[in-house]
């Protein structure tokens, strides 16, 4: 029986919906770019328009810390608004002379300037001029914390105690405090311009052509360019960090191409076996649009999970990351057919080409991934014991992580607020950079503070305490106490617990106030602390939800296990590569904590990521399997079939996310090296290692699935053939 063409077409367009929307978007490729343009350029004209809103909220509700700030911000305390210390520096002393006389006049002109409350001079307060007399310190009170002053009022007062440094005289002058720190913090840079251009090549060598190998690359880009825009209007809407765009640049390109990719490599086999342009569209999206679709939901999953930790700052940054997937995977699968259709032709003639070239020199496609599985299927357990053992060793490290938040300690030695760092230890002690506010609340709170500092000196780890500071109702006040460890050492950390813990509930209970341990410092060890404590919940919702996919997909009870596991011990490598050269301080990074939130949102992201080759590979060789039941054939032809593309896409991502290791922000070199760790790992030991020899001793018992449980779970077909 034959049919006719337009039968033909009928019977063609009740295909799946990956196959409609992709032949839809292939008849109209110019109305569907067209689209594109109109939402990219429309997205990014309204954002530029309204511009954006982007809000740090470190807040931790039912912290001593939060309650301490809570208590001073109701009750008008300076405390509760940042300050920022503009320090001075003189081998010959800063009393008196041209000095001051300077120091006082650029002092006057700060008072004068945007988002500036007060100033208090270091001539006025005997305490901050050190006992040498070399070094002293201003005051700069801002009107609001430091994470809501705009950025460009605090780098007018970095100018303005620049502007009396002279080489006449030996005066050195520096800003710091966390306002200052967050002014002078860059993004990227050109990380974004150089991992693009990684990824080009990788594609280039991968397809052999310039016009194949933008096709990935323009689809990420026009996936982050709209989803900068959607982020910045959602700014407005919802608390999202200053750090979002470049974290969501990161991930958006490094996924973007890397879906495009999936796509674009099952295309170029359908043109292999004779397909037309147009057919072989359909049949791409009909087949790895499927596992694109999977694996876009299986990130976008992970991220969710975040919001259980319940930590605004990781909230914000999880939906917009969640946002920016999403809007890659509708870029792949609406976008990259409509390009495939204005170029589908020259593509075809040049993977035409290149394939009678290599088939003129003998060349088998994926003859060499045959062979290596092979050879690992041959030594199942000497391929998995040493793997395992070299994932167990680098994984170790992370478990003395340190969590908490760089300092200024941790910058560069040319920033401001690094110098300004070193010349207050120098001057005061290692522990001024860190001081903890302890705040009395209730009847006599002033009285009752002034015994607490007398018993605050006392303890030890205390370098100093400074006498209370009532606030004007006089129900609340303030010590400051200065620890003789600098912010970031473990002892300080001890200190906070041994204050929290020992020292201040017997004075709670004889003065009759409430006591609470504040500051940036007591914040950073309870942000860590919170984090830490539900990191277990965390993980076991996404594991969990992330488990029961593959269990419906794959219809296996071990093939769910195998792969939580083995994207668990992949991710704790990576944490271990972290903590060794950001926390050790190996290949000469300045030693310090891993930042609080770096764990959770590696491991959110590189748990989805690394479900994508999972699914991808395993999809194949669940096929092989439903077709011979031979599950050693199955890996073989599934590894055959996959291993090219999944190392392509691996050392894709590996490019774009060890580019940000060139940035000068300390948060995103963790993050891309954290992410490019993961991914290697993940692509080159388990996927081309691990799961062949696992798979291999499983055999037949890898599908296995309870007879119960194979009617009550729905059919989910993932790839069609």
């Amino acid at each position: 029986m034959t049919l006719t063409r337009d039968a033909e077409r009928s019977v063609r367009r009740r295909g799946s919906v990956f196959e409609r929307l992709a032949a839809f978007s292939y008849r109209h490729r110019w109305r569907a770019l067209l689209l594109w343009v109109v939402v990219v350029v429309g997205i990014t004209a309204a954002s530029t328009a309204v511009g954006s809103s982007y809000h740090n909220d470190f807040s931790l509700p039912g912290t001593d810390s939060q309650a301490a700030r809570t208590v001073l911000e109701r009750h008008g305390s300076e405390q509760a608004d940042a300050t920022v210390q503009i320090v001075v520096g003189s081998p010959e002393g800063i009393r008196g002379g041209a000095v001051e006389r300077r120091v006082e006049s650029m002092l006057g002109k700060v008072a004068g300037l945007p988002s500036v409350t007060a100033v208090r001079s270091p001539y006025e307060d005997g305490a901050a001029v050190s006992r040498d007399g070399t070094v002293g310190y201003a005051t700069v009170t801002l009107d609001g914390p430091a994470e809501n002053v705009p950025k460009e009022d605090v780098r007018k007062i970095i100018d303005a105690a620049a502007s009396i440094e002279s080489d006449g005289m030996e005066l050195k002058t520096a800003v710091g405090g966390d306002a200052a720190r967050d002014a002078e913090e860059g993004g990227g840079g050109a990380a974004e311009g150089a991992g693009i251009l990684g990824a080009l090549v990788i594609l280039v060598f991968l397809f052999g052509s310039l016009v194949a190998a933008s096709l990935p690359v323009v689809t990420a880009l026009f996936a982050v360019g709209s989803s900068i825009g959607l982020i910045a209007l959602a700014s407005h809407l919802a608390d999202v960090a200053d750090f979002t765009p470049p974290i969501m640049m990161l991930v958006g390109l490094g996924v973007g191409i890397d879906y495009a990719l999936l796509i674009f490599s099952r295309y170029r086999g359908e043109l292999l076996r004779g397909a037309e342009p147009e057919d072989a569209t359909r049949s791409a999206l009909d087949a790895a649009g499927r596992t694109v679709f999977f694996a876009g939901c299986t990130v976008i999953i992970a991220l969710m999970g975040l919001v259980v930790l319940g930590l605004g700052s990781l909230q914000g940054v999880a939906l917009a990351v969640a946002l920016t997937v999403l809007v890659t995977m509708a870029a792949s699968l609406t976008l990259l057919p409509a390009l495939l259709g204005l170029c589908g032709d020259r593509i075809r003639r040049q993977v035409g080409k290149r394939a009678a070239r290599a088939a003129a020199k003998g060349r088998t496609e994926g003859a060499a991934w045959r062979r290596w599985a092979t050879g690992v299927q041959r030594r199942p357990w000497a391929a998995l014991l040493v793997s395992v053992v070299a994932l167990g060793a680098l994984a170790a490290p992370a478990l003395d992580m340190r969590l908490g938040f760089a300092d200024a300690g941790n910058d560069a030695e040319t920033k401001t607020s690094r110098q300004a760092y070193d010349m207050l230890a120098e001057g005061f002690g290692p522990g001024f950079n860190g001081p903890l506010i302890v705040v009395a609340e209730g009847r006599g709170a002033a009285t009752a503070a002034g015994e607490v500092r007398g018993v605050l000196e006392r303890t030890p780890g205390v370098f100093a305490a400074t006498p209370p500071v009532p606030t004007e109702d006089g129900s609340v006040a303030t010590v400051i106490v200065f620890p003789d460890s600098a912010p970031q050492d473990e002892r300080t950390s001890r200190l906070v617990d041994r204050l929290r813990d020992g020292v201040l509930p017997p004075l709670e209970q004889r003065t009759g106030t409430d006591l609470l341990v504040g500051g940036s410092t007591a914040a950073t060890e309870d942000f860590a602390s919170t984090v830490s404590d539900r990191m277990p919940l965390f993980v076991a919702i996404v594991v969990g939800l992330s488990a029961l996919l593959l269990l419906v997909v794959f219809r296996s009870v071990l093939i769910p296990v195998k792969a939580a596991i083995l994207n668990l011990v992949s991710i704790g490598a990576a944490l271990g590569a972290i903590t060794l050269v950001f926390q050790h301080g190996w290949f000469g990074v300045e030693p310090g904590p891993i930042e609080a939130f770096i764990p959770v949102m590696i491991f959110a992201i590189v748990f989805g990521l690394s479900m994508d080759y999972e699914v991808f590979l395993l999809s194949r060789i669940h096929e092989e399997w439903e077709r011979t039941e031979d599950p050693q054939g199955a890996v073989r032809e599934g590894l055959a079939a996959t291993g090219k593309v999944i190392t392509a896409a691996a050392a894709i991502m590996i490019v774009v996310f060890a580019a940000f290791v060139l940035s000068p922000d300390r948060m995103l070199q963790q993050f891309g090296l954290g992410l490019a760790v993961a991914i290697l790992l993940d692509a080159v030991v388990i996927r081309c290692l691990i799961v062949p020899a696992v798979m291999q001793l499983l055999g037949r018992r890898a599908w296995w699935l309870p007879s119960r449980l194979r009617r009550m779970l729905p059919k989910v077909e993932l790839e069609r053939h």
